[in-house]
């Protein structure tokens, strides 16, 4: 069975999800950093192998809409990078609301007593585990 890939997609970093074979939990995989938020190559590459490593047939990025529902310019690169990872992936990119995953994933690393200085290197793939989360459960409430 065919896995979803989750991303959470910032400025100079990308959160990794997975989901299981089932599409029933997301767990985190990687963050992967970028030295410049517009090179994209490395980043697109790395996205590949993971696709081809966990059999991935959809992906769902992080759509980072503004507490009161409005779009703002985040939308906007979020949107470009889906239109690339389309174009270079061939596959299905759905947009799925972010907000709040963030704050999620500190109150977890927190809870969890993660020092702060540690949380940076993991709250990005937890985010996206989050975002993957939602559309998982989106999917069964569907049927």
């Amino acid at each position: 069975m065919k896995r979803i890939l989750g991303l959470d997609y910032g400025s100079v970093t990308v959160g990794v999800a997975v989901s299981d074979a089932l599409l029933i939990t997301a767990q985190p995989v990687e963050v992967i950093k970028r030295k410049q938020e517009t090179k994209l190559r490395q980043t697109l590459a790395r996205i590949d192998q993971l696709i081809a490593e966990y059999e991935v047939e959809t992906i769902c990025l992080g759509y980072p809409k503004n507490m009161n529902n409005t779009l703002g310019e985040r939308v906007q690169r979020t949107e470009e990078f889906r239109d690339k990872l389309v174009k270079r992936t061939g596959l299905e990119v759905v947009l799925w609301d972010e907000r709040l995953t963030t704050v999620s994933a500190m109150e977890v690393l927190k809870e969890g007593n993660v020092r702060r200085e540690d949380r940076k290197k993991y709250v990005d793939k937890i985010a996206a585990a989050f975002i993957l989360q939602g559309y998982l459960d989106s999917l069964r409430v569907e049927k």
